[in-house]
């Protein structure tokens, strides 16, 4: 719950974005249902993390602000766009 509030993303809107359930979803923070590994594919996508993160919730992270919001920019891009940016930053890095 509260990765999904660090992101404002309610719940009605990570229900939208994911297909599951309201309830579900609110088990699954309330730890009263165990959710299985693809809905948590499901879930990981919206909130930007990876699963590795997910679980690591509240461990610090080894990415910076900036590279982090890099990667979360990055998933949300179609393939063609995100292999643009991949192209540009191998260019940036020479």
């Amino acid at each position: 719950m509260e990765l999904r509030e660090a992101k404002e993303i309610s719940r009605y809107r990570l229900t939208q974005l994911t297909g599951i359930s309201g309830h579900h979803i609110k088990g699954i923070e309330e730890g009263t249902r165990q959710p299985t590994i693809e809905t948590l594919k499901k879930m990981i996508v919206p909130l930007g993390v990876t699963l590795a993160e997910l679980f690591n919730e509240g461990e610090a992270s080894y990415l910076s602000e900036r590279e982090r919001q890099l990667i979360e920019n990055f998933r949300v891009l179609s393939d063609e766009k995100s292999d643009a940016l991949l192209s540009i930053s191998e260019t940036l890095k020479k």
